[in-house]
C-alpha cells in the first residue's frame, strides 16, 4: 500500500471518530435502550468473525488479533445486555 493509500485510510479512520462522538452525543436517552440492543447484534458479528479470525490452523498475528477481538467484543455483548437489562427494570411496575 503506498503512502496516500495510507493517509487516506486515516484520513476515513479519524472521520470516522468524529461523526461517531457527534451521533452518539445527539441521541436522547429514550432511544439509547433500543440502539443499545441493535449495538450489541452487531458485535455478536464480530464475535463470529473473531471466532473464524481465531480459528485459523497455522497460529500467526491474526490469530492472535481474533482472540482479542473475540474477547473485547465479548465483554462488550456481556456487558451491553447487562445495561440493557437494567434499563429495561426501570420500566416495570412495581
Amino acid at each position: 500500500m503506498d503512502a496516500l493509500g495510507i493517509l487516506m485510510l486515516i484520513y476515513v479512520f479519524v472521520l470516522a471518530i468524529f461523526v461517531g462522538f457527534e451521533l452518539i452525543t445527539k441521541v436522547p436517552p429514550t432511544l439509547h435502550t433500543p440502539l443499545m440492543s441493535g449495538s450489541n447484534a452487531i458485535s455478536g458479528i464480530t464475535i463470529v468473525g473473531a471466532i473464524l479470525s481465531a480459528g485459523l490452523e497455522e497460529f500467526t498475528i491474526s490469530t492472535i488479533l481474533g482472540l482479542v477481538a473475540m474477547v473485547f467484543a465479548t465483554i462488550n455483548v456481556v456487558g451491553g445486555f447487562l445495561v440493557t437489562d437494567r434499563m429495561l427494570k426501570m420500566f416495570k411496575k412495581k
